[in-house]
């Protein structure tokens, strides 16, 4: 199991909280807030970033109101502290690589805050680009299968302009990671829900293309604890890793 895509997967085997655990309203209207501010609209259909912040949105049931107030906030119309997104990277447990998307409305705060947490776990912040260059950007979405021959759904889904499609299983139930490249990234995702794959989770990621590999349960344990740490700040949005768990240290 490695970094970011599985780690939803890694929380259940470790019976720990769902993966909307981080989802509170507070970061999803920080997200719907920078994402109206960065693309100077209100509108989901001229604003990809808004339309994904709005999805993440629905999907905690978010109210209307907070909403609004979020996108009304990030075009200027209310009044308040500025918010502003930074990326922070950096090493953990067992020399793993971090990146962490944050939104604050206080940056030296949030830096020394980020600084103790990699402090306290024997890792170290790094500078720009120390971790960057270990993930690349894609699209990510997850989609159930229809319940027919799995090599015949991922050849459907790779004629809907799917770069790289994995099997995973999730509680005895068969699904697909679909990674795409950003630009086809919404095309791919209504081609899935035209031909009417059921979505789970949808956005624009970081996936890891070096991994650190964990043989190590005390490790990987460090490893997930930290990582916990960092999705539990009020300030984090996102927190994606390099580290490669094998499913069989999960279950010892």
């Amino acid at each position: 199991m490695s970094g970011h895509s599985k780690w939803s997967t890694i929380k259940r085997a470790k019976g720990a909280a769902d993966a909307k655990r981080g989802l509170t309203f507070t970061k999803v209207g920080n997200a719907i807030t920078i994402a109206a501010k960065l693309g100077n609209s209100g509108d989901p259909e001229a604003n990809p970033r808004l339309r994904m912040a709005l999805e993440e949105a629905r999907s905690v049931n978010m109210p209307k109101e907070n909403i609004q107030r979020a996108i009304d906030r990030g075009l200027g119309n209310l009044p308040g502290q500025t918010l502003e997104e930074v990326v922070y990277e950096g090493f953990g447990p067992a020399k793993t690589a971090f990146l962490v998307e944050v939104v604050t409305d206080n940056k030296l705060r949030t830096l020394q805050e980020m600084k103790n947490l990699f402090d306290r776990t024997g890792g170290a912040l790094g500078g720009s680009g120390s971790t960057a260059y270990m993930f690349k950007k894609v699209g990510e979405i997850k989609v159930f299968s229809k319940g027919g021959n799995s090599e015949t759904e991922i050849l459907e889904i790779i004629d809907g302009g799917a770069e790289d499609v994995e099997e995973i299983n999730e509680e005895g139930s068969l699904k697909y990671l679909v990674y795409t490249d950003p630009t086809g990234y919404s095309q791919v995702l209504t081609y899935l829900k035209d031909h009417n794959f059921k979505i789970g989770f949808s956005g624009i990621i970081m996936k890891p293309v070096m991994l650190a590999e964990i043989t190590g349960k005390e490790e990987a344990e460090r490893i997930l604890a930290f990582t916990e740490k960092l999705e539990d700040h009020d300030d984090v949005q996102k927190v994606y890793a390099n580290f490669d768990i094998p499913e069989e240290l999960m279950t010892e």
